[in-house]
């Protein structure tokens, strides 16, 4: 008979602390941000497009990449053109910096081969790259000269975009032996 009591006010204590459980309110993440980091850096020049970076092209991909590819089928992208910021990535998600402020440690940053992005003023990061692969690999490209010449700039960027895992990347072609 205790026995019975006893798993009779475990059961009940069981039951007790699964309603309790359920009943808690579920834990509120913390807020992320929309828009650009530290938004009182401002771009050099302002928000208004200072040029364009990239060639569009026939097809997203080129020769060369589709060469490289496995199978002769590199992964699904498109063409765009997108407006914002160019920053160096890895200043801008460690610390929020970019903009005129930033722009002598960002072309730092870029020289010495810290990823290059764009940041729209919506706050979407894409990586940038040079499309084409064989020169790029090979380092027969421009762009990251042409990224850091205009750092800190609001530009418009034509290019192939792609996304992995929710990695936005776009590769600009137009800079082989530049």
């Amino acid at each position: 008979m205790i026995r019975k009591i006893a798993y009779s006010v475990f059961a009940l204590g069981l039951a007790a602390s699964i309603a309790l459980s359920q009943d808690k309110a579920p834990e509120k993440k913390a807020a992320v941000a929309s828009g650009v980091l530290q938004p009182s850096m401002e771009p050099t020049g302002g928000w208004g497009s200072s040029g364009d970076l990239g060639d569009k092209a026939a097809e997203p991909w080129s020769n060369t990449t589709k060469g490289a590819s496995v199978d002769n089928k590199p992964l699904p992208g498109h063409t765009v053109t997108l407006t914002g910021e160019i920053i160096d990535v890895s200043c801008y998600l460690q610390l929020g910096k970019h903009g005129d402020k930033h722009s002598s440690c960002g072309k730092k940053c870029i020289a010495n081969g810290e990823p290059i992005g764009l940041v729209t003023k919506a706050g979407a990061v894409y990586l940038l790259m040079a499309e084409e692969h064989d020169p790029r690999r090979d380092g027969g490209v421009g762009f990251r000269k042409a990224a850091s010449d205009n750092f800190a700039k609001v530009m418009t960027v034509t290019g192939t975009e792609t996304t992995v895992n929710g990695v936005k990347a776009v590769y600009v072609q137009g800079y082989v032996g530049k």
